[in-house]
């Protein structure tokens, strides 16, 4: 029984010697997150914010990186515009990725004055959607709408492709050959 003895008092040393190291640590990571400045703004309201510092030319490059899937391109542009940090840029890009937000342009357009060769810029993105099979393409500008993308289709549709991709290029911010990908997936 003595033999048993030793390692039974060794055993419980190491437990309870765990048992306070865990339960130390724990407390440790309780102080550090309480500590750690917690966000005061939504990301809702950080969008609203971010859209805000940005002028009409910068909103519309911003998001045709975001729609173009360059995240990291977007958070580099808005860092350079802004001038602030670069976890700061991060975040206002996914808020403004998570929650679109309109154009809040400083003067007001004049739309009575505006050339037919010149898109309209709508003060919202709009985003159209085209898909094949497991093949996806996604073009978001505020310079589309319903009535310009359902001209577009219907230029696709009717074989027309290349006049179909001059058009969503001119109104849009795409390449005219991600605009012909685009439209290859609408002709059906």
């Amino acid at each position: 029984m003595e033999s048993l003895a030793v390692p039974v008092l060794i055993l419980l040393a190491v437990v309870a010697g765990v048992t306070l190291a865990y339960r130390a640590a724990r407390k440790r990571r309780t102080a550090d997150d309480a500590a750690r400045p917690q966000p005061s703004v939504s990301a809702k309201e950080l969008a609203r914010a971010a859209a805000d510092r940005l002028s009409e030319d910068q909103h519309r490059r911003l998001y045709a990186l975001i729609a173009q899937d360059q995240g990291l391109a977007a958070i580099k542009l808005y860092h350079e515009v802004t001038g602030d940090g670069v976890r700061a840029s991060r975040d206002a890009v996914g808020a403004l990725t998570a929650h679109p937000q309109p154009c809040r342009s400083q003067a007001p357009q004049q739309v009575a004055e505006q050339d037919e060769d010149q898109p309209t810029r709508f003060p919202y993105r709009y985003r159209a959607i085209a898909s094949k099979g497991d093949v996806t393409r996604e073009v978001s500008s505020n310079m589309l709408n319903d009535e310009i993308y359902g001209r577009i289709r219907t230029l696709a549709r009717n074989g027309e492709t290349e006049a179909a991709a001059n058009a969503l290029t001119r109104h849009s911010d795409i390449s005219i050959t991600q605009a012909r990908e685009f439209i290859a997936l609408l002709d059906d």
